[in-house]
């Protein structure tokens, strides 16, 4: 089953404190692994300081006060933008599925500073990495949920709404979660 371009709900009891209540847009998905960028957890950096650490003027003050994610414990100095697929850096996006792309060259930054990058946007710091079989294993072991991703979900709720906002989408309640696998 390939999880490209859907959503991991993590499930109480998780057992990893940086990934709880998170959810996570899965970029690519294979038998080599998989990729993620966990899209509820902002950091305390503004995107104005992170384009100010790269000498990129911020243009729209609007843009600047956006808050910088947390995409996950792999690469914490490595920059992604999880964004709208309107927009392609010079062909270096990856057009990961629907109306998501995703971009990790420094145009992409450029052009959201200067107004002319992708309607929707999040930049991201650091992503979230499974090994072959290891995202598998942890789906079986009652660690993540999954869905289907949309664009109001990853781009328009407000952080703190995402996790419950995904679980919904599945008709679950999460005061009926349990920390506990189980089998029948």
């Amino acid at each position: 089953m390939d999880l490209t371009g859907k959503l991991l709900i993590a499930m109480p009891g998780m057992g990893d404190p940086r990934f709880d209540h998170s959810v996570v847009y899965i970029c690519s998905h294979g038998e080599d692994g998989a990729m993620g960028l966990i899209v509820n957890k902002p950091s305390d950096l503004r995107v104005k300081t992170l384009l100010g650490q790269l000498n990129i003027p911020c243009q729209i003050p609007i843009v600047g006060e956006r808050l910088v994610h947390f995409g996950g414990p792999v690469e914490l100095s490595r920059g992604f933008v999880l964004h709208s697929s309107d927009y392609d850096a010079n062909l270096h996006s990856l057009h990961v599925a629907g109306d998501f792309s995703m971009t990790a060259t420094l145009d992409v930054l450029e052009d959201i500073a200067a107004g002319k990058g992708p309607l929707n946007a999040m930049l991201m710091l650091g992503y979230s990495g499974w090994g072959p079989g290891q995202l598998e294993e942890e789906i079986g072991l009652n660690g993540w949920l999954t869905a289907e991703a949309t664009s109001k979900l990853v781009f328009d709720l407000p952080d703190d709404d995402k996790w419950e906002a995904a679980l919904a989408t599945l008709g679950v309640d999460p005061l009926t979660l349990s920390a506990n696998a189980g089998r029948a």
